[in-house]
């Protein structure tokens, strides 16, 4: 069987053993959480679970039971601090934080609207460490990351991460349960044709992004003078996949709709790991007006406009708004 095993590679980076134990605990939720999708059918765990979570958006019982995993699961890390996830509310102590402890921010299932018409999901994760002890802070820049990662549940179930090393591809083997690296240097190419956008929102965008959207739409015969592919499937995860694998740009900007809000999607456990991802791919991340991950939150769950991708074209769209 080729590719090394996410430990080994783990530990061929020197990676701290505390860090790696917390990492190989994320990865026995992801593939718990696979599990579960792969069955929700079976289980009767599709449709709506009759609750809202913070967000006041309903939650699907895969939600629910995927935040449980992550939960049971990653507090079996001596080091870990605090856990903040989109299902839950208030960060979750864990213990009296100590220097160097770390702090995980997640989302247990994005996408989770795909479920019922069986169309990929994910999970997104984040790790930052404790600056002192005693210090409470979760309200970090995403430039303070240590690692960023998420888990595709398609095809194959598969594990990316940015930590320190680029970004490295990992594959479930079913029949042993061992995430194998697969794509060893995973880069976003500069130049793209290709834009992931939820046009029936064009009515609500600001000017930049109408100009944005008008201008690649134009195809050959417009200023962009070539011919541009749109993509959308609602799960940001599998968005920012294809992007990793072959290029293109992710928009959720501020619209009319989301605007009171701040955005759409969350800093924290969204954006921000996405964001050090694509930018350790070579790609670009921004709101834009702002770099993504100099961003300093102002609550655990916090919106915001989001831009992510080819980099020539994540500057182009940042050059409208300016």
């Amino acid at each position: 069987m080729s590719g090394p095993t996410l430990r080994r590679v783990l530990t061929d980076a020197g990676q701290p053993s505390d860090l790696i134990f917390l990492l190989e605990d994320i990865a026995s939720a992801c593939r718990a959480v696979a599990y579960e999708v792969r069955n929700g059918p079976l289980k009767g765990n599709l449709g709506l679970a009759g609750s809202e979570n913070v967000q006041g958006e309903d939650q699907k019982p895969l939600d629910i039971i995927a935040n449980d995993i992550f939960v049971a699961t990653c507090t079996n890390s001596p080091r870990l601090a605090a856990l903040v996830s989109e299902e839950i509310e208030e960060v979750v102590w864990l213990k009296e934080p100590k220097e160097g402890d770390y702090l995980l921010f997640f989302d247990p299932l994005d996408g989770s609207s795909n479920l019922d018409t069986n169309l990929s999901v994910g999970t997104i994760f984040s790790i930052m460490k404790v600056a002192e002890d005693g210090d409470r802070t979760v309200l970090k820049p995403g430039r303070e990351q240590v690692v960023a990662g998420y888990a595709l549940y398609g095809p194959a179930t598969m594990l990316v991460l940015a930590a320190g090393q680029g970004v490295q591809g990992f594959t479930l083997h079913q029949g042993s349960g061992i995430f194998r690296l697969t794509q060893p240097r995973m880069t976003i190419p500069e130049e793209t044709s290709e834009f992931a956008i939820n046009a029936s929102r064009h009515r609500h965008w600001d000017a930049p992004i109408k100009r944005y959207y008008d201008e690649v739409t134009a195809g050959r015969d417009g200023p962009r003078g070539r011919d541009f592919n749109m993509r959308w499937v609602a799960s940001m995860v599998a968005e920012m996949h294809r992007i990793l694998m072959r290029g293109g740009v992710f928009l959720y900007p501020l619209d009319d709709r989301n605007r009171d809000k701040g955005g759409r999607l969350r800093l924290l456990y969204e954006v921000a790991p996405m964001a050090m991802i694509v930018e350790a791919a070579g790609g670009g991340a921004t709101t834009g007006t702002e770099r993504i991950l100099d961003l300093v939150p102002t609550e655990p769950h916090q919106r915001i406009a989001t831009v992510l991708g080819s980099k020539s074209e994540v500057d182009h769209i940042a050059a409208l708004h300016r």
